[in-house]
């Protein structure tokens, strides 16, 4: 349980901060029936 406490903030808000860009690539690269309204991986429609 150490290491738990080497985790700074900085590294969470950073890996969030990752995890939107990555989403927001995902979205803006892949094709519609993956990553866009309806798609099997991020679905952008609303429901």
């Amino acid at each position: 349980m150490d290491w738990i406490t080497t985790v700074t903030f900085d590294q969470i808000a950073l890996s969030v901060i990752a995890l939107a860009l990555l989403r927001a690539g995902a979205v803006a690269l892949l094709p519609d029936h993956i990553a866009g309204p309806g798609g099997w991986l991020v679905n952008t429609g609303s429901e």
